[in-house]
């Protein structure tokens, strides 16, 4: 062989050991750079655990702050909130009742005919409608009149059918989910607007009274006889399909919980005790927070970078609004500094708040064997392409933690209601069944979300008290709910009953 053939070859060689050396060194890296991906995922895992004892400390805590809540005002982080609602509907309420659902840009009027025991609700029509941007940053009377001229044309399409008695006032429940300073079943003083609403002249006034004059103005000659919120709407409307019904839950794009307390059991109430013996307490159990609540760095930062910094924190790790972030979250670390995605970090990935809930559920519930739900999903929403079935089955894994973490602890948080009123146990030979009414988006449609919830019930509570606890849907309870509640508590009950 020439000198110059055994040179090429020399080369080639070289070249060969050269690129064989590139792809082992390429292999190492990859694979270190996959060692590190499902490194940052394993202490996320860690971090994020709800074995039993800790669900069991966290439930504890919760019954210890929902009592440090009722004994004073400020006594806990849980506002433990008394609603002044003390007869909830029992199913005999009979006539035609209204109720205006306002908790959004949206807001609802409804109208249901009772018919007392034999008939429940006889007919229920309701017509939804939309405010213009402009009323949302307005003024008071804006808004309200706009509200109640809304309500004056639905009232206005009473059909001849409707038993209306025309000596007596229309009656309206008012559901107002915004924050506010409840200080009867019939008034409550706006503390503060929130989701997108900015009207200040309403701040610091009673939001009924406001209705009210806004009615007047127009002639319409109605009275509001219930203020409540969504949750307790829920429960109301639990209770009335029910009777068993102690407590609901919603689990939404938020999360709050409302019960039925013995009003004895409420040192900070220093009214008469109403005749019921019983006051329905509005937990606002989103903003619980615990030594024992399995908080992440991605939580933390989360937290951080919020409109409400340090508020919030229980609704932050289990609600709607949060899961998805979480996700994201996460990726977004594993491909800073472990190069999931490639050498580039997805410009998409950065966005906060980019990956929501439903899309999460969607991989997350992904069965097809090559995941294509998730390749769909990080195409569409991300514009990250090409990604191995490896890399799907950990973004999947991912899922799974976050939505088990955030339905186990709200197993934790149901359990530490039941132990507050006593249903946490089997008495001897008593067979009382407790129902906890459920509401929301994130509890309806995550359907992972949802068994892992009632299978984590199961697992604290143990076969046979769980045997006697119920969780139902109580499918827009809110709105019906608050038409039961305006039943309920109506100026003419008294009159009917004597």
């Amino acid at each position: 062989m020439g000198k110059v053939a055994v040179g090429a070859a020399v080369v080639c060689a070289a070249a060969v050991c050269a690129a064989a050396a590139l792809v082992v060194r390429h292999r190492m890296k990859s694979s270190g750079k996959w060692a590190q991906a499902i490194s940052i995922l394993k202490e996320f895992e860690e971090k994020c655990g709800t074995n039993i004892s800790k669900l069991k400390q966290v439930a504890d805590a919760m019954t210890v702050e929902m009592h440090a809540g009722l004994a004073s005002e400020g006594g806990s982080k849980l506002k433990m909130i008394i609603s002044y609602v003390d007869n909830l509907p029992t199913g005999d309420e009979k006539g035609l009742f209204y109720a205006l659902d306002l908790g959004g840009t949206n807001f609802r009027v409804l109208r249901v005919q009772l018919g007392g025991k034999e008939h429940r609700v006889v007919k229920q029509e309701f017509e939804e409608v939309s405010i213009p941007p402009h009323l949302m940053t307005g003024s008071s009377d804006a808004l309200f009149d706009y509200i109640a001229s809304a309500l004056a044309k639905f009232v206005a399409t009473e059909s001849e059918g409707l038993h209306f008695s025309p000596d007596r006032q229309r009656e309206l429940g008012f559901t107002f989910s915004f924050p506010v300073r409840q200080t009867s079943i019939s008034s409550g003083t706006l503390i503060k607007w929130t989701k997108g609403f900015s009207i200040d002249d309403t701040v610091g006034q009673d939001v009924v009274g406001e209705l009210t004059k806004a009615m007047e103005r127009i002639g319409l000659d109605m009275r509001v006889t219930a203020l409540v919120n969504d949750t307790i709407g829920t429960l109301a409307g639990g209770r009335y399909n029910n009777p068993d019904v102690v407590a609901a839950v919603i689990l939404g794009t938020g999360t709050n919980a409302a019960y039925v307390e013995r009003a004895h059991a409420i040192p900070k109430w220093h009214g008469l005790l109403p005749k019921s013996g019983d006051m329905v307490i509005n937990m606002e159990w989103g903003n619980f927070r615990s030594s024992h609540l399995p908080i992440t760095e991605y939580d933390q930062a989360l937290d951080a970078e919020s409109l409400n910094p340090g508020e919030q924190i229980f609704e932050k790790i289990i609600s709607g609004m949060y899961l998805g972030e979480i996700v994201r979250r996460v990726l977004c670390k594993m491909a800073e500094e472990a190069a999931f995605f490639g050498d580039t970090v997805p410009a998409k990935l950065k966005i906060p708040f980019i990956l929501r809930t439903p899309h999460m559920s969607a991989m997350h519930h992904d069965t097809s064997p090559d995941l294509k739900i998730v390749a769909a999903k990080l195409k569409d929403i991300l514009e990250i392409s090409n990604t191995s079935l490896k890399m799907r089955k950990v973004i999947v894994e991912l899922c799974d933690l976050v939505a088990s973490r955030g339905a186990r602890l709200s197993a934790a948080g149901i359990v530490g209601i039941l132990k507050k009123i006593g249903r946490d146990t089997v008495k001897d030979g008593e067979k009382q069944k407790s129902v906890v009414s459920l509401d929301g988006g994130l509890y309806e449609h995550y359907t992972k979300f949802r068994t892992c919830m009632e299978d984590t019930l199961v697992e604290l509570l143990g076969e046979e008290v769980s045997n006697n606890i119920v969780i139902e849907h109580s499918n827009d309870g809110s709105g019906i709910g608050a038409a039961l509640l305006a039943a309920s508590h109506s100026q003419y009950t008294e009159a009917d009953e004597s």
